[in-house]
């Protein structure tokens, strides 16, 4: 298919500086949990973008000096000359797709505590440094011969920038984690000499490492600044008209302009908090300061959205972090007139969850991120069949449509029974609860998939037990079948049933995403789950009229999103709800009119009115058929069977990225030679010196 004329702006050439973006497509740097320990993996992941038609591919942060450093966070380092070779190997990858490479040096300051080096931090005033961990670690206000140290080492970095081939050079000024944006800042800005007060004073250190930047790479490398535009907190943080006056300032001195939210969670937040396009109105207005591209993002996956952006003036560049991952070949589709083949971007932030528990990062919709270089994994393609197999697929939630449709590309024929009466397992159910409608787009992209792959049948309303499964003929059988929530309180805290009065209704999220709703107006929903259900549920009950205590053992609502940078925000919208939330306590016992809360440190009981109980607890896999099936193995030669598999939630419960992963490398490895107990990754290997 040509592409459609509408989208041909975006296909422009961009001018920054020196160099030439080919087109407007710009990943814009984002981390992803391999850094500085999986080079390799790094620039696998990145080339495939830059063949997928991003025309600019930016790293994550990398470390200018040992003096500041983010353990345990792994993001890139550029310390020292043999860093290099590393970085090269990425810029390469890049160049070798005709895209432009750009690195984003940042020296964190007081949002490192220097873990790993011992060194002292560094920060514009005497004041707690500003991580993740509340860590009892002060910063050292900078004296002047600190900040002549800090130019000169920010323009070795991007001396060494050069070296390693990258095209654009990062000054970086944003989302809380730069030294530069601490200068900026009022709030962390205390100091009273030419770097402190005005704001001329406090830009200051942006304008010299700007300059120095340019100095050290502008005869081949474009420099971009990097800048927090808005903090969300008001005339108390730096907002959208003194960074306007800041841009303005400086407009012509770098050579792009990428602006963001800060902190983090704001540039970054999730599909429950925010719709797509969500930053326009604290970025339309920078165009009109400088005559340099801007590049700014908004979780874009719509090309007329991003069309309106250019043609409006908003901004030259359609940035983009959480979208490239999701689908790498998104340019690529939009170009080919194969619009209904981008593999939307879900706002779920799992991908973020990989670089906070310094993992690889993994993407709901893109069950081949982080696993390009490990396992091999193409985000668009996969290897033909190897065989004559035909493979039935029971049941349609996400790990079941997954491995359908992966094992339909490779040219399988594959039966898709699915018991019920619509695809989509638990994504069907959860995408109709409050905030979660754009988790959709994991059964619609798969079920367009699959009804383009005429070698894969579904069927629907198709229960099947074990006597059926046998009578098929299909030699190799996946069990998908999914998983129910627990009702006797077994997870984190529990490990054996909770007592439970025999007149106390119990309801779960799967009884509430079925349409009930507990018949007295007190409840107590116990979440020991800490993920975004309880929440939710919570939610969901209090615009259905009742008054909610959320419960926790956790010292926090949904504790586990502080991974998913949406903690904060869930927490703030419960109480803002009315929601009364009870911290640090377990549901002991459930009776009638009451329950009996335990303090988990003391367990010292209280009795708490209320009228009903849910439960968002555990939960337990759908795997009966899977266990009838194994128990008959002995029939399978006859029935024509040579294989019989269980994923996703039926095999053991876990996140829907989980789920489409297992569907993933179901397809990739069922008919793959035994590798025995050999490692089913690569690794990179460290050398080791003397």
């Amino acid at each position: 298919m040509a592409r459609d004329p509408r989208y041909d702006i975006l296909f422009e050439p961009v001018k920054i500086g020196p160099v030439t973006a080919k087109n407007r497509f710009y990943q814009v740097p984002h981390c992803n949990g391999q850094g500085y320990r999986d080079p390799s993996a790094v620039a696998k992941m990145r080339g495939n973008k830059a063949a997928g038609g991003w025309g600019v591919l930016c790293t994550e942060q990398a470390e200018i000096h040992h003096t500041s450093e983010i353990t345990p966070f792994i993001e890139l380092r550029l310390w020292d000359d043999r860093d290099i070779p590393a970085l090269a190997k990425m810029s390469e990858a890049i160049h070798a797709e005709n895209a432009l490479a750009g690195i984003e040096l940042a020296y964190n300051g007081p949002n490192g505590s220097n873990n790993y080096t011992r060194e002292v931090p560094l920060g514009p005033s005497h004041l707690p440094i500003a991580t993740f961990y509340y860590d009892p670690v002060q910063a050292r206000a900078m004296d002047g011969q600190d900040i002549k140290n800090l130019r000169r080492w920010h323009k070795n970095a991007a001396i060494r920038a050069k070296r390693a081939d990258f095209d654009i050079v990062y000054v970086y000024a944003a989302h809380g984690f730069s030294i530069i944006q601490h200068f900026l800042s009022r709030r962390f800005n205390q100091r009273s000499d030419e770097y402190g007060g005005s704001l001329e004073n406090r830009m200051r250190l942006l304008r010299e490492i700007t300059e120095d930047t340019v100095d050290a790479v502008g005869d081949k490398a474009a420099v971009a600044v990097r800048i927090a535009v808005d903090e969300l907190m008001g005339e108390s943080g730096l907002h959208t008209a003194e960074i306007e006056d800041v841009i303005g300032r400086m407009a012509e001195t770098p050579d792009l302009w990428d602006v963001t939210l800060s902190d983090w969670s704001n540039d970054s937040r999730t599909s429950r908090f925010t719709e797509e396009g969500a930053e326009e109105e604290f970025v339309r207005g920078i165009k009109r300061l400088t005559t340099k591209p801007v590049v700014g993002v908004g979780r874009f996956t719509s090309p007329d959205l991003m069309v309106r952006q250019v043609k409006s003036g908003i901004l030259d560049l359609i940035g983009a972090a959480r979208p490239s991952i999701a689908d790498p070949f998104l340019p690529l589709k939009i170009d080919e007139g194969r619009i209904d083949d981008i593999r939307e971007c879900i706002g779920c932030n799992i991908c973020v969850s990989g670089d906070m528990t310094m993992s690889p990062s993994r993407c709901t919709q893109n069950p081949a991120m982080g696993e390009e270089w490990r396992k091999g994994w193409h985000p668009e393609f996969i290897r033909i069949r190897e065989s004559e197999s035909r493979v039935l697929v029971i049941g349609a939630g996400p790990a079941g449509l997954e491995a359908a449709r992966a094992l339909g590309q490779r040219g399988y024929e594959v039966a898709l029974a699915e018991a019920g009466t619509e695809l989509g397992g638990r994504v069907a159910r959860e995408c109709r609860l409050p905030t979660l409608s754009a988790w959709g787009r994991v059964r619609d992209w798969r079920v367009g998939q699959i009804n383009k792959t005429p070698n894969v049948s579904v069927y629907l309303d198709s229960k099947l037990d074990a006597a059926q499964v046998l009578e098929f003929g299909f030699d190799q059988v996946v069990v998908a079948t999914g998983s129910v929530w627990r009702r006797d309180g077994v997870a984190h805290h529990h490990l054996s049933a909770l007592p439970v009065a025999a007149d106390v209704t119990v309801l779960t999220p799967d009884d509430l995403m079925a349409g009930q709703r507990p018949a007295g107006r007190r409840i107590v929903l116990y979440d020991d789950d800490h993920y975004y259900m309880g929440g939710i549920c919570a939610e969901l009950l209090v615009k259905a009229g009742h008054q909610v205590t959320l419960v926790t053992p956790a010292p926090e609502v949904s504790t586990w999103t502080r991974n998913t940078l949406e903690q904060d925000k869930i927490q703030a919208r419960l109480l803002n709800m009315g929601v009364e939330v009870i911290v640090s306590h377990v549901v002991a016992a459930a009776h009638a009119d009451h329950m009996e809360l335990a303090c988990v440190f003391t367990g010292k009981i209280r009795q708490f009115p209320a009228d009903g109980l849910v439960l968002v607890t555990a939960r337990l896999p759908l795997d009966q058929l899977y266990l009838d099936l194994k128990a008959r193995e002995r029939d399978w030669l006859d029935a024509g069977i040579s294989n019989v598999k269980g994923i996703g939630d039926c095999w053991a419960p876990s996140t829907i990225a989980a789920a489409t992963y297992a569907g993933r490398r179901y397809a990739e490895e069922f008919d793959a030679p035994d590798i025995g107990d050999a490692l089913p990754f690569k690794r990179e290997m460290v050398e080791l010196l003397p």
